[in-house]
This record gives C-alpha cells, sequence and structure tokens, in this order.
C-alpha cells in the first residue's frame, strides 16, 4: 500500500478523533462509518501533489500546511447588513454563517407543495431516510470529498418531487465569518421527473480574513428534470476555496451551470456531470477574473454515457498582474453514446506580460457516429479594435477597457435570473478596468 502520510494529514486524523462525537448526524451508524472511511483514506493519501496529473499546475501546499480550526463556531458574528448586501431580490435565501445555518438571516418564501428546502443538519436529525445513497454514492472519491465527508457541519437540502416548478432563484449564501477556519458545506440537490428550479451558490467573507473553504455539491436530476446552477465564489483574497461539484443526469434531463470565480488566494472549482441515459443535455460556462497573485483553476469532466446526448462548454478568463490560471476539460464519449454532440471551448485574455493561463481541453472518443469539437486560445486585446475604437475619438484606456468587459459579458449575458445576471454587470464593473 502507498501510504503518503503528511502531519496535516495526521492533524486532520487527530481531530477527527476528538471531535467526530460531535458533529452532526452521528446517531446515524452509515454515516458515521462513512466519515471514519473517509477519514481513514484521507490519511493515507494526504492532499494532492503537483506530481497528480489533475493537479500538476495547481499547488495546495499551503492548504496542505495551514492550521485551521474544523469544528467552526455556530453564528458568531453580526451579519445583518452583510446579507442585505449579498441576498438576490424576490429569491428563496438560506444563509450560512461559517458553515451553520443562520435561519434569523434567511428568508423562505411561498415554497410549492412537497417542496424541502431546508439544512441538511435538519435533515439528518429528522428525516434521513433518503440522504444514505445520496451521501455516500455519488461523490467520486478524491482528497478533499473525503475531507468534506468526514467533516460536513451543514449545508443545503433540496428536494423538488415531480412536476415541481420553482418560479423563484433559491439562493444559498455561505459566509465566512472568523480566520482561520476550514468550512465544509455539503449541498444535496434532488429533482423529481420534470422538476425545475434555479439555484445560485454565493460565497463571501467578512474582511480579508484567511480560511480555507471545501464545499461538496450533489446534483441529481431525474427524468426531464431541469436545473440551473450558478456558482459565485467571492471569497476574502486571502482565502483558499475548494469546491467539488457532481452531476447525474437521466434522460431528458437538462443541467445548466455557471461558475464565476472573482476572488480567494487560490480557488479550484471541479465539476464532473455523467449524462446516464438518452436526450440528457448539460451546459457547462465559466467565467474567472484574476489579478495580483491569484491562482484560479477549473477542471470539468463530462461522460457522455448514452446515446443522443449533448454538452455545451465554454469558459472565459480575464487575467491581469501576475495571476494565474488553469483550464482543464475533459468530454469522455463511452462506446454506448452514439449520436453524441459535444461542443467545448476556452479562451482567454491576457492583460499583463506576467499572467499565465494553462489550458488543455481534452476529447476522448470510443463511440463512432459523434459530433464533437473543442478548442481554446490565449491572446491580448487586438490592436485592430484599439485603433478602430480610437479612431472613433475614444481613449486608447477606455478602448480597451470597452474591449475587455465585452470579452467578458459573453458569459454574464448568457446568465438567467435576470437579477443576477445584473448583480454580476455590476461585479464586472467594480472589478474590471475602466479606462
Amino acid at each position: 500500500m502507498n501510504v503518503r502520510q503528511s502531519p496535516s494529514a495526521n492533524d486532520y486524523l487527530g481531530a477527527f478523533r476528538r471531535i467526530s462525537s460531535l458533529l452532526p448526524g452521528r446517531h446515524l451508524d452509515w454515516l458515521s462509518e462513512s466519515r471514519a472511511e473517509a477519514i481513514g483514506r484521507f490519511s493515507q493519501q494526504g492532499f494532492p501533489g503537483l506530481h497528480d496529473e489533475d493537479w500538476k499546475y495547481t499547488n495546495v501546499s499551503a492548504i496542505a500546511h495551514g492550521r485551521f480550526n474544523v469544528l467552526p463556531p455556530e453564528g458568531s458574528v453580526f451579519l445583518s447588513r452583510l446579507v442585505d448586501i449579498h441576498a438576490l431580490p424576490d429569491s428563496h435565501l438560506l444563509v450560512f454563517v461559517n458553515g451553520h445555518l443562520e435561519a434569523g438571516l434567511s428568508r423562505l418564501g411561498l415554497l410549492p407543495d412537497d417542496m424541502r428546502l431546508a439544512s441538511l443538519t435538519y435533515r439528518l436529525e429528522r428525516s434521513p431516510d433518503d440522504l444514505e445513497e445520496a451521501l455516500v454514492t455519488y461523490p467520486p472519491p478524491s482528497a478533499f470529498a473525503d475531507l468534506n465527508l468526514a467533516f460536513m457541519t451543514d449545508g443545503a437540502y433540496v428536494r423538488l418531487p415531480p412536476g415541481c416548478v420553482v418560479k423563484e432563484p433559491i439562493q444559498l449564501l455561505f459566509i465566512a465569518g472568523e480566520a482561520n477556519l476550514a468550512i465544509q458545506p455539503r449541498n444535496l440537490v434532488l429533482a423529481g421527473a420534470g422538476s425545475s428550479a434555479s439555484i445560485i451558490e454565493h460565497h463571501v467573507a467578512v474582511g480579508d480574513i484567511s480560511y480555507f473553504t471545501n464545499a461538496v455539491t450533489d446534483i441529481v436530476l431525474d427524468t426531464g428534470a431541469a436545473i440551473d446552477h450558478h456558482k459565485l465564489q467571492q471569497e476574502s483574497p486571502n482565502a483558499f476555496h475548494i469546491a467539488t461539484v457532481n452531476v447525474s443526469q437521466a434522460a431528458k434531463s437538462r443541467f445548466v451551470s455557471s461558475s464565476f470565480a472573482l476572488g480567494a488566494r487560490l480557488a479550484r472549482v471541479g465539476i464532473t456531470v455523467r449524462l446516464q441515459a438518452e436526450e440528457a443535455s448539460c451546459e457547462l460556462d465559466g467565467l474567472y477574473l484574476t489579478d495580483g497573485r491569484q491562482h484560479v483553476d477549473h477542471h470539468t469532466r463530462i461522460d457522455h454515457l448514452q446515446p443522443r446526448c449533448t454538452s455545451r462548454e465554454l469558459y472565459k478568463g480575464v487575467l491581469n498582474g501576475a495571476s494565474r490560471a488553469v483550464f482543464n476539460g475533459r468530454v469522455l464519449v463511452h462506446p454506448d453514446a452514439q449520436g453524441s454532440d459535444a461542443v467545448q471551448t476556452n479562451h482567454n485574455l491576457l492583460l499583463s506580460e506576467n499572467a499565465e493561463i494553462d489550458t488543455k481541453p481534452q476529447l476522448e472518443i470510443w463511440a463512432d457516429d459523434v459530433k464533437c469539437s473543442h478548442g481554446a486560445t490565449v491572446g491580448q486585446l487586438d490592436e485592430d479594435q484599439v485603433f478602430y475604437l480610437c479612431s472613433r475619438g475614444i481613449g486608447q484606456s477606455a478602448a480597451r477597457a470597452m474591449l475587455t468587459r465585452a470579452f467578458a459579458m459573453e458569459i454574464v449575458n448568457r446568465v438567467s435570473p435576470p437579477a443576477l445576471q445584473e448583480r454580476l454587470d455590476e461585479l464586472l464593473h467594480a472589478r474590471l478596468p475602466q479606462q
């Protein structure tokens, strides 16, 4: 057995032994066993290193050597003003502070009959019958997923009954309010046949504190279900953000994902989609804006497992300063997936000579009758376009700002609901160079 224990892996193992009896769901044998197995795997494997192909360009040693409190305190900061700033209008809102639900800051409107929207801890304590398969089966094994399973404290539980249509967006607002915490949110979305909803997963912080967010979101779509999942990462500039999104789709279901990475010192988002039945479709969009010495990594994997499934993927990056980004997109068309239609694209705009991007779109095809393409570009602003705008009386700096904004807005303009699109427009306006 290849054992790669590190001091920090042992630290997490020791912490688990001390606090496992305090974690939610401790009365459930299946969950206690799964947590123990997860921390056992993690303590043996440790954090991934640069020798691991999937982590070749993202060094997590700062996380591995960090000393984080794995049992964050509940609601110890006053945050109502922060919630007012970030909450979207006309949305169902669940607010989590340091990984724990803050019911007093949350608000739920009139929900459809039989729909369930609650904290995961509440479900574990009150009615855990449908959680075992979802929590234990769907996350593919990985060091960070194991760490999340071992230490998860809370998160959102969303269950849509068959035919349920939720018109208002569901916003899950995660606030980091204290330094040196390891926050491990776990979200579960179960969409019944023909149901639909839009879910916004939003991560923010108080000030410039340092902490570690390790989030896992599992989404399971039944036949004909439609889920839009928007992930907005606005973590502290000194934070570490690792996110894992696992999606399983039945026939004729539709999944739309948009990932906006605007914060954190180091961020990594991994999305895995399994198109498990005929005519399932997914669209993955992403936009990352980096500056200073930020590092942002997006890893995606789409498995076409059955015939006539469709996938579309468009990621864009705007890099400034000495920042670095990584895009690794992999599409696998399996032997039974005849008639697959897949397009994968990654475009990057470098605003600085010191910015760096590593992009690796990949296609792996094991079927004959398919239509697939992929591509990536890396470049600077088009000087001909800058010259054209200047010739129309626009200053050079303003011209560059206009072209940069137009490049990024392609992703924002694809977002629905409108309130989120408007909020993203404001964030880009504040973040991108103006002139």
